[in-house]
C-alpha cells in the first residue's frame, strides 16, 4: 500500500480529548461489571469492591486468600486508563500490600503494566481506609482491568477497593486479512507540508508483515514492515531488479503479543523520528514524496479478536500437569513456546507399563529428547536450533506405529523407532515437575521459563482457564491468560555498542572490542590523556585516549610523547614538505587535511588540554604569502570553526603578519613575511599556531604560484597538545563546614563517579546528591574504609571497600564508583572492587532533584578536611577550581603530589614538585628519560676514549708544606661508589681503571678464561660469572652482566660472598701491594670492542655527559662515540649486586706537590689513548674536605670496621662549581671512558 507520508495522521491516528483525563471510570459501574475468583461470601463480592463505598462487607475478600486470587472490571467501552487507587476493606485488617495491574481489550491475553520497565508489582496499602493513588507514567487503553494480589496484611485477609481514573477514547478500526490493503491517493494540487506526521495504534499475532509502503515519484520507496516481532523502516532507492535496499533503524520486539502498539514516523524536512511505543530513533530521509489516490480493498472495518490464552513458567517452582486420558495406540502432543533460556524441562511423563520415563526439553537451544529406562539411555534425538530467541516456536511430540517424531516449526523434524509402547501413564507435566516427595515426576534438567499456549493433547485444545479455575489438572506458580516475556535487550541497556543477550530474567552485555567495562559497557577502560598515562608511569608510544571516559565520543589511537611533558600528537594525512610548482590554468592550490582522529574528540582534546601548538611553513621563491603590508593575502588556511585565518605560524590571530613581523626581525622590514618580498632566493616563513580555538588546521590555500619561475612549498605539521586541565582541576578543603556546590547530577540508568583524593582526616563526605527519597553518596566512613551508599527506590544499598592500609596518609588515592541497572561497584586505587547486585525487578531510575554537595553534605555536619582532584561524572570534570574561587574555607588547586608519584623516578632520579604534577630529576643517575627509566649506551671501538675533568679545590704544587702533607696522607677515600653495564665477546679486556690522586686505583679485568678480576694497588678479587656453575665459560659471547662495586670500610681481610642474580658469583679478597699492575697497560693497547652503558662513579655519569651533554659538561671525546640502543636489553637494575671495601692505608709514597693527573697524562700512550672505559679520579685532601666537612671528625678518628653505609654514601654528589669558594685552583682530574 502506498500511503503520503502527512495524511496518514488523519486517517489512522485515534482522536483523545487531552485536556482532562483524570474522570472516576468504576465507581458507577453496576455489580455485574465486578468478577473474581471467587469471593468469601455475597456481602464480600466483587461488586464491593469500590472505592470509599462501605456496602456489604465494605469491600472483595476472597475465600482463601493467595496468589491465585484476582478481581476484574469491565469498563463500559475501551478507555484510557490514567491513574489507579486502592483501599483495605472498611473497618476490618484486610488490605493488599502488593499487587499486579494488569489489562486487556478481550477479558483474556492479559498485558501486565510495568514501572520503568521492569517494576510489575505495586506496593498498596498499609491499613483499610487510607487510599494509595499511582499516576501511570504511560497510559493504557483498555476496557478490562485485573487486580491480582501478590500480598496482604499477614493478621488478616485479602481485602480491597478500588478505582480507576481516565477517560472515554475512540478510534477508528480497521482489519486486515493478509491480502487486503489501503490505498491513499491525494489531490495533486495540495502543496506538501514540511512536516509529516504518520501515526497509528496496531496490534497482530503473526511476527511478520507489511503495514505501510510509501513511494516517492522517482521510484524510491519507504517501507515500514513488522519482522520477527519488530518494526523495520526500509529504504528502497530504484526500482526492479537494480534497486538498493537500506535498512534505516530497527524498533520495537515481541510486537505479534496482540496487545495494541504505537508507532508514529514525524518527518520535519529530511529529519525523521521514529517512535515504537516509548522509544524513538533519528534518521536523515529525502523530502519529497509523491501524491497517489486512495481506493479501499477487501477491508473490515472492525477488529476481530481471536481468543489466546497463553500461560507464564516464571518462577522456578512453575509446573503444569495434565492428565492423560487417550488409550488409542497413538499420541500426539503439541504445543507453541516462546523463551530466551538456552535450557529447559519443556515436557516430561511416565510410560506406560513402566517402561521407562520420557523427557523433551531445551540444551543449548534446541530441543532434544530421551527416553531412560532403568539408568540407561534407551532414545536420544534432538531437532532445531537458536529456539531461544523469545519467539514462537511450533513443538509437535507424535508417535505412531512404533515410530516417534519430534517436529519444530512444522518443519525440522527428528524420528526414532522405539520397540515399546511410548505413551503417558497418567499424567503429563509441563515446565518442571512438583517439588514433593510423593511425585513421580523427577526432572534432571533445568526448569522452563517462558510462555506457552494452544497445548492439545490428541488434538484436543486444553482449556487453561478451566485449569486456572482448578477444573481440570493441577499447576504451580503460573500465570494464567497472559504472556509474561520481557525482551531486556529492547531498548538495548548495553553501552557503547556492547552485544546484549539474555535469559528470561537478566541480560548480559559483551564488552569486548568497545573500549569499554562494566556491567553495561559503560565506563571506559582507557585514560583520558597522556598525562594521566603518564602519571601511571608509562612512557612514550600509542595509547588509546577515551577524552570524555563514559561519554558518547570515542576512544581513539593517539601517540604520546611523554618527556616533561605529556604530549599528545594526532597526525593528518599529509605532515610532510609538499613542493608545488608552476601550473598552467591553476591560481591556487587546496590541501585538506584529514586527522587520525574525529573532530569531536579533536575538539574535545583541545578542550581539555593546556596547550597546543601546530607547526605551519611555506618556502617560498618568487611566491608570496600574505601580501604584506597592505595587499590581500595569497594564501590563507582554515580552522576548527570553517573560518579562514590569514596569519601565520608564530603570529597571533588577525594580525596578517607572520612571525618574523610579530618579532620585526623580517629580511625585509617593509614586510611582515619573509616571503612577500617576492625574492628570487628561496625563503621561508615558519612558525606555531597556539591559539586553541582556532586549531587544528582543516584546509590550507596556497596563491601566487602560477607566475614564471615561482615555486613553493609548504608543511602542517601534526596537532600537538600537552596537560590535562581536568586531571589537575583541585580543591583543598581547610573546614568541615566547608563545601562546593553544583548542579543536579543527571545519572538516571547510568552513573560513574570518579576522583582523586588525600587526606590526614579519619572520615568525611565526598560527595552527596538528594532526591525527594533517591540519593547517592561517597563518603570515607574511617581511616580504611570507603563508602558508596544510595537508593533508587528499593531502599538504601551500600558498597564497602576495604583496604589494608590507612587511607589518611596524605597521598592521593584513586575512588571509582559505578550504579547501573544491573550492579553497583566501587574501586580504590588497585585494591579489589566491591560489587553489589541489583535487586531483581527493581526500581532503576535515580532521581535526584537537590544540587550536589562536594566535599560536604547538607545532610551531615561534619564533611571533608582535605583535598580533592580531577571529579568527573559520567565523564565530565567538575571545575573544582573555579568554583573554590568563589567560596570561603575552600581553596583552589592542591600541591604535594611527590608523595604519591615519586615511585616512578627510578634509579635514583628525584622526584621534583610542579604545580601541575612532578618532575623527574635524573642529574644524579646515569640514566634519562621522563623517569630516569632509560640507559645511557655507546658501543666501543678500540682508540675510542671519553676525558671527564674535574677542578680541585686547592692548588697543588711540588713544594707543599710537610704539615697539608700530613693531612693529605690522613685524609682518604673513605668509599664510593662504582657502577655500569657491560656486553662484550672480546677477552681479555680492561673494564674499568679508577685512579685517585695518592696513587691508589681500581682496575675491572676480563681474562681470557672469563674470569672477571677486580683489582686494587692493596686488594684483589676475582668475580667468576658462569650460570651453569662451571669453573670455566666455554661460549666466547660473555653472558649480559650488570655489576656495582662499593668500596667502603671492612676490617675483613679475606671473604667470600654469593650474590641471587642469574649466575653464580664468588669474591676471594686478599692483600696485595705494589704499583699499578703492567696487565693493565698491557690489556690497554689492546683496547676495547663492546657496548658500555650507565657508567656512573658516585653522582657522575660521565658516558652521560658525555653523549647527552658534550657542550656544556668538561668532557673530551677522542675517536668515534656515539648513542646506542646497545644496553638497552642489559640488565635494568644496575645496583644488582654491591660488593662493599675499603682503601684504609696508603702503600708507598705520595708526591703531594704533584697532582696524580699530569703523571697519568704523561703516560697517554699507554692508559689515556685507547682504553674503553679507564675513569682517573685525583682527590686533593681539601676537596675531600668539603665534600665531607659533616663528617670531619668521624675522618680523624682511628679507622674501625662498620657493617652499614659510610656517611660517604653514593647520593653526596661532588662539588662541581666552579665558582664555589673551596675552589682555588685548576689543577684537574681525568676520568677517561
Amino acid at each position: 500500500m502506498i500511503l503520503p507520508l502527512y495524511l496518514i495522521f488523519y486517517f489512522i491516528t485515534g482522536s483523545v480529548s487531552k485536556e482532562s483525563c483524570d474522570s472516576p471510570l468504576v465507581s458507577a459501574l453496576p455489580q455485574s461489571a465486578f468478577t473474581s475468583s471467587s469471593e468469601l461470601s455475597n456481602s464480600h463480592g466483587p461488586g464491593f469492591a469500590k472505592l470509599n463505598r462501605r456496602d456489604g462487607a465494605g469491600g472483595w475478600s476472597p475465600l482463601d486468600s493467595n496468589k491465585y486470587q484476582w478481581l476484574e472490571i469491565k469498563l463500559e467501552q475501551r478507555t484510557e486508563i490514567t491513574a489507579i487507587a486502592t483501599q483495605g476493606r472498611y473497618g476490618s485488617s484486610d488490605w493488599v500490600t502488593r499487587y499486579f495491574l494488569m489489562f486487556s481489550d478481550t477479558g483474556h491475553n492479559w498485558r501486565p503494566y510495568r514501572q520503568e520497565d521492569s517494576i510489575g508489582a505495586f506496593s498498596g496499602n498499609s491499613n483499610a481506609d487510607s487510599v494509595v493513588m499511582y499516576k501511570l507514567q504511560q497510559p493504557v487503553i483498555a476496557q478490562y482491568v485485573r487486580i491480582l494480589p501478590l500480598d496482604w496484611n499477614p493478621n488478616g485477609r485479602i481485602g480491597l477497593r478500588l478505582e480507576a481514573y481516565g477517560c472515554q477514547y475512540k478510534s477508528d478500526v480497521v482489519g486486515f486479512d493478509g491480502s487486503a490493503h489501503l490505498l491513499f491517493r491525494p489531490d495533486p494540487s495540495v502543496t506538501p507540508a514540511n512536516r509529516d506526521v504518520l501515526s497509528m495504534n496496531f496490534k497482530t499475532l503473526l511476527n511478520s508483515g507489511t503495514l505501510v509502503h510509501m513511494e516517492e515519484r522517482s521510484g524510491h520507496t519507504l517501507t515500514l514492515e513488522l519482522f520477527r516481532g519488530k518494526l523495520l523502516l526500509q529504504l528502497r532507492k530504484g526500482r526492479g531488479s537494480s534497486a538498493d535496499f537500506h535498512p534505516l533503524v530497527s524498533l520495537g520486539s515481541l510486537l505479534d503479543d496482540q496487545h495494541w502498539h504505537h508507532v508514529s514516523v514525524e518527518r520535519v524536512r529530511g529529519l525523521v523520528n521514529f517512535t515504537v511505543d516509548k522509544n524513538t530513533q533519528q534518521f536523515q530521509l529525502p523530502e519529497s514524496w509523491s501524491h497517489s489516490e486512495i481506493n479501499e480493498g477487501n477491508v473490515s472495518f472492525t477488529c476481530t479478536e481471536s481468543i489466546d490464552v497463553p500461560v507464564t513458567f516464571a518462577s522456578p517452582g512453575s509446573f503444569l500437569a495434565l492428565p492423560w486420558v487417550s488409550g488409542g495406540e497413538s499420541v500426539s502432543v503439541t504445543l507453541q513456546f516462546r523463551t530466551w533460556n538456552k535450557a529447559g524441562l519443556l515436557m516430561t511423563f511416565d510410560l506406560q507399563h513402566n517402561a521407562g520415563t520420557l523427557w523433551l526439553y531445551l540444551s543449548e537451544a534446541r530441543v532434544r529428547l530421551q527416553i531412560h529406562k532403568t539408568g540407561r539411555i534407551m532414545t536420544d534425538i534432538t531437532a532445531g536450533a537458536s529456539l531461544n530467541d523469545g519467539q514462537w516456536h511450533s513443538l509437535e511430540l507424535a508417535v505412531r506405529r512404533g515410530r516417534l517424531a519430534v517436529t519444530l516449526d512444522r518443519t525440522d523434524s527428528s524420528t526414532a523407532s522405539t520397540s515399546f509402547p511410548v505413551a503417558p501413564d497418567s499424567q503429563l507435566f509441563l515446565g518442571g515437575c512438583p517439588d514433593t516427595e510423593h511425585s513421580s515426576c523427577r526432572n534432571p534438567f533445568s526448569v522452563f521459563q517462558g510462555c506457552m499456549r494452544l497445548i492439545r493433547t490428541d488434538a484436543a485444545l486444553v482449556d487453561l482457564i478451566r485449569v486456572q479455575q482448578m477444573l481440570f489438572g493441577n499447576f504451580s506458580d503460573l500465570q494464567m491468560d497472559m504472556c509474561g516475556i520481557v525482551d531486556r535487550c529492547s531498548p538495548s541497556r548495553c553501552e557503547h555498542g556492547g552485544r546484549c543477550s539474555q535469559s528470561w530474567s537478566t541480560f548480559h552485555c559483551n564488552c569486548s572490542a568497545t573500549g569499554y567495562g562494566g556491567a553495561t559497557c559503560h565506563s571506559s577502560i582507557y585514560e583520558a590523556s597522556c598525562e594521566a598515562y603518564k602519571h601511571k608511569g608509562n612512557t612514550s608510544g600509542f595509547y588509546y585516549i577515551d577524552v570524555d571516559g563514559s561519554g558518547p565520543i570515542k576512544p581513539q589511537l593517539i601517540y604520546c610523547n611523554i618527556s616533561d611533558k605529556a604530549w599528545m600528537v594526532i597526525q593528518h594525512n599529509n605532515t610532510e614538505l609538499t613542493k608545488l610548482k608552476v601550473s598552467s590554468g591553476i591560481n591556487q592550490h587546496l590541501a585538506h587535511f584529514n586527522y587520525s582522529a574525529d573532530v569531536e574528540q579533536i575538539q574535545a582534546i583541545i578542550t581539555q588540554a593546556e596547550y597546543c601548538e601546530q607547526e605551519l611553513s611555506y618556502h617560498c621563491k618568487k611566491s608570496r604569502l600574505l601580501n604584506t603590508p597592505d595587499g590581500a593575502p595569497f594564501s590563507w588556511w582554515v580552522g576548527q570553526s570553517g573560518e579562514a585565518h590569514m596569519y601565520w605560524g608564530g603570529a597571533v590571530p588577525g594580525s596578517q603578519q607572520c612571525a618574523c613581523g610579530l618579532q620585526e626581525n623580517c629580511v625585509h622590514p617593509e614586510h611582515f613575511c619573509n616571503c612577500d618580498a617576492d625574492s628570487k632566493e628561496w625563503s621561508n616563513d615558519s612558525g606555531l599556531l597556539s591559539h586553541k580555538e582556532h586549531l587544528p588546521v582543516r584546509a590550507l590555500t596556497v596563491g601566487d604560484i602560477n607566475r614564471s619561475g615561482s615555486e613553493a612549498a609548504y608543511r602542517v605539521g601534526p596537532l600537538q597538545c600537552y596537560g590535562d586541565n581536568s586531571f589537575w582541576n583541585a580543591a583543598y578543603f581547610n573546614k568541615e563546614t566547608s563545601y562546593l556546590h553544583f548542579p543536579t547530577f543527571h545519572g538516571e540508568l547510568s552513573a560513574d563517579i570518579s576522583f582523586l583524593f588525600k587526606t590526614s582526616s579519619s572520615s568525611g563526605v565526598f560527595l552527596e546528591n538528594l532526591g525527594i527519597k533517591d540519593f547517592i553518596r561517597i563518603e570515607l566512613s574511617s581511616p580504611t574504609q570507603v563508602l558508596f551508599s544510595f537508593d533508587v527506590g528499593n531502599g538504601p544499598l551500600e558498597v564497602k571497600v576495604e583496604t589494608p592500609s590507612a587511607l589518611n596518609d596524605e597521598r592521593w588515592h584513586h575512588v571509582r564508583a559505578e550504579r547501573n541497572v544491573k550492579e553497583a561497584s566501587l574501586y580504590v586505587d588497585h585494591h579489589p572492587g566491591a560489587v553489589q547486585k541489583a535487586p531483581a525487578d527493581g526500581h532503576i531510575h535515580l532521581q535526584l532533584n537537590s544540587q550536589l554537595f562536594v566535599g560536604g553534605t547538607a545532610s551531615r555536619q561534619k564533611g571533608f578536611l582535605g583535598c580533592i582532584r580531577s571529579l568527573k561524572l559520567n565523564g565530565k570534570t567538575l571545575d573544582l577550581e573555579e568554583r573554590a574561587e568563589i567560596t570561603p574555607g575552600v581553596t583552589p588547586g592542591c600541591p604535594g603530589h611527590c608523595s604519591s608519584y615519586g615511585d616512578l623516578c627510578q634509579n635514583h632520579g628525584s622526584c621534583v614538585e610542579d604545580h601541575s604534577g612532578f618532575t623527574c630529576d635524573c642529574s644524579l643517575s646515569p640514566f634519562t628519560g621522563t623517569f630516569c627509566h632509560k640507559d645511557v649506551s655507546a658501543f666501543f671501538k678500540p682508540g675510542t676514549s671519553v676525558t671527564y675533568t674535574f677542578k680541585e679545590p686547592y692548588e697543588l704544587n711540588r713544594n707543599v708544606s710537610a704539615q697539608s702533607s700530613s693531612i693529605y696522607s690522613d685524609l682518604t677515600l673513605k668509599g664510593e661508589n662504582v657502577s655500569l653495564s657491560f656486553r662484550t665477546s672480546q677477552a681479555p679486556a680492561l673494564l674499568l681503571y679508577v685512579s685517585s690522586y695518592y696513587r691508589e686505583f681500581l682496575a675491572v679485568l676480563l681474562n681470557r678464561n672469563g674470569l672477571k678480576h677486580v683489582r686494587l694497588n692493596i686488594v684483589d678479587f676475582a668475580i667468576l660469572v658462569n650460570s651453569a656453575g662451571d669453573t670455566e665459560i666455554s661460549s666466547k659471547t660473555l653472558e649480559e652482566t650488570t655489576f656495582v662495586f662499593f668500596l667502603g670500610e671492612t676490617s675483613e681481610k679475606q671473604e667470600t660472598k654469593t650474590f641471587p642474580l642469574n649466575t653464580q658469583m664468588h669474591l676471594f679478597l686478599s692483600a696485595e701491594s705494589g704499583e699499578v699492575d703492567p696487565e693493565i697497560a698491557r690489556l690497554n693497547a689492546l683496547g676495547f670492542t663492546g657496548c658500555l652503558s650507565v657508567v656512573q662513579f658516585n653522582s657522575i655519569s660521565p658516558l652521560k655527559a658525555a653523549l647527552l651533554y658534550p657542550d656544556t659538561s668538561p668532557v673530551i671525546v677522542t675517536g668515534p662515540l656515539s648513542e646506542s640502543s646497545c644496553g638497552s636489553s642489559l640488565h635494568t637494575n644496575p645496583y644488582a649486586a654491591e660488593t662493599t671495601h675499603s682503601l684504609t692505608d696508603h702503600v708507598g709514597s705520595v708526591n703531594t706537590g704533584e697532582p696524580i693527573v699530569n703523571a697519568i697524562n704523561s703516560d697517554s700512550a699507554l692508559i689515556g689513548g685507547v682504553i674503553a672505559v679507564v675513569i682517573f679520579v685525583s682527590l686533593a685532601a681539601l676537596a675531600v674536605m668539603a665534600r665531607f666537612l659533616y663528617r670531619r671528625k668521624e675522618t680523624f678518628q682511628p679507622q674501625e670496621p662498620k657493617a652499614g653505609k659510610t656517611d660517604d654514601s653514593p647520593e653526596t654528589p661532588f662539588n662541581t662549581d666552579p665558582n664555589s669558594q673551596s675552589i682555588i685552583s685548576d689543577n684537574q682530574k681525568e676520568y677517561f671512558i
